[in-house]
């Protein structure tokens, strides 16, 4: 994605982006983040539109950057605006819902080879396995108060 692009999704100035991509420009490797080359930026800029006549423009005079998806994450961590914090903590929230959910079918999938063949079952009974391993799993998943906010029973 493009930095006036990520600018309006993180509800900043373009400038500033830049701004706080340049501070720390040592989080954006190449494989993050990259500026586009003055023939990418004109070919860019001639589907968008050209420069406004009158006054500033409407398209940065200079070249933008452009975020791979690991720098879009990455970009979370150093803006400082209420979205890009937002975004920040639900990034986070989806890295440990993936890492969750591949456990959790890395496990279902160990638990199921052990118990075909310890036992002498189906395909058919499978279903049933399945359905005794979910429940297991759902049980363990019960939401837990957050820290700080234990309930005293009275």
């Amino acid at each position: 994605m493009l930095d006036f692009d990520l600018a309006k999704r993180y509800e900043v100035e373009t400038k500033r982006l830049k701004e706080a991509v340049r501070r720390n420009i040592n989080r954006f490797p190449n494989d993050f983040m990259f500026e586009i080359t003055r023939s990418e930026y004109n070919s860019l800029r001639s589907q968008f539109a050209t420069l406004e006549v009158g006054g500033r423009g409407k398209y940065s005079k200079y070249q933008s950057f452009a975020f791979t998806e690991l720098g879009v994450a990455m970009l979370s961590t150093v803006l400082n605006s209420e979205k890009a914090i937002e975004v920040n903590i639900n990034i986070m929230r989806a890295f440990v819902t993936i890492r969750q959910y591949a456990l959790g079918y890395v496990e279902l999938k160990r638990e199921l080879e052990n118990f075909m063949k310890t036992t002498n079952m189906q395909f058919s009974d499978i279903y049933k396995v399945l359905d005794i391993l979910v429940a297991h799993k759902k049980e363990l998943e019960k939401p837990r108060n957050p820290i700080g906010f234990r309930q005293h029973n009275g």
